[in-house]
């Protein structure tokens, strides 16, 4: 008998366990699909991968003060939280993040910081 198991482990990889006995000629494959999981492992990758992308451009970008703001993504939402000195800063970093290739939307929640 062939046996093929494919098993999710704790941190959401698949593990492939292949179990052979001599002389058998059935094959039997069981699958174990992710339980009450709404969030596949490529679809958490592309999410790391737009918020990687996404810091990077607002590091890079002139127009932004980004040092105070914190990128999140859920199936290509971005939220941005923290805070920038003004408006403008509020809102091109939302142009900004707008711009990045898998961006669904943008929730925008930045705080603009009291003037001192």
């Amino acid at each position: 008998m062939k046996r093929i198991l494919i098993l999710k482990t704790a941190a959401g990889a698949a593990c492939m366990t292949f179990a052979l006995m001599a002389g058998a000629q059935t094959t039997t494959t069981h699958s174990t699909a992710p339980s009450g999981s709404s969030e596949s492992m490529g679809q958490h990758v592309d999410d790391a991968t737009i918020t990687t992308k996404v810091k990077a451009e607002l590091l890079g970008a002139k127009n932004v003060k980004s040092e105070h703001i914190h990128v999140k993504t859920h199936r290509g939402v971005v939220s941005l939280t923290g805070t920038v000195p003004t408006a403008e800063d509020r809102d091109n970093a939302k142009q900004v993040v707008e711009g990045v290739s898998g961006v669904t939307s943008v929730k925008n929640h930045l705080k603009v910081s009291a003037a001192s």
